[in-house]
């Protein structure tokens, strides 16, 4: 099992900045991709970044040249740097991390991010 503690959401302006932090815990030696997802109100759970063991990373149009997605495996906490934030990018974020020998996929339970315009 492994499990996932976000923080760092909160309230911020339109053109603001937060930084979200996941902390992982449990049989973490599995897991190698990481990322992060959002559910905005009324709509589906959307992909918002990942970054790979060895670095590499992938975000959503959506969030591309705004988000940095980073990783400490030392301190095993995932981080999303959200810059010039607009309101659409409110909702509800969550830690995600994908076993590579199980492929089962583990989830946190959300940290809220609201931008007001």
């Amino acid at each position: 099992q492994v499990q996932l503690v976000e923080s760092g959401g909160g309230l911020v302006q339109a053109g603001g900045s937060l930084r979200l932090s996941c902390a992982a815990s449990g049989n973490i030696f599995s897991i190698k991709t990481m990322g992060w997802y959002r559910q905005g109100p009324g709509n589906p759970r959307e992909w918002v970044a990942s970054i790979i063991g060895g670095g590499s990373t992938n975000y959503a149009d959506s969030v591309k040249g705004r988000f940095t997605i980073s990783r400490d495996n030392a301190k095993n906490r995932v981080y999303l740097q959200m810059n010039s934030l607009k309101p659409e990018d409110t909702g509800v974020y969550y830690c995600n991390a994908l076993s590579s020998s199980t492929y089962m996929a583990y989830w946190g339970q959300g940290t809220q991010v609201t931008v007001s315009s």
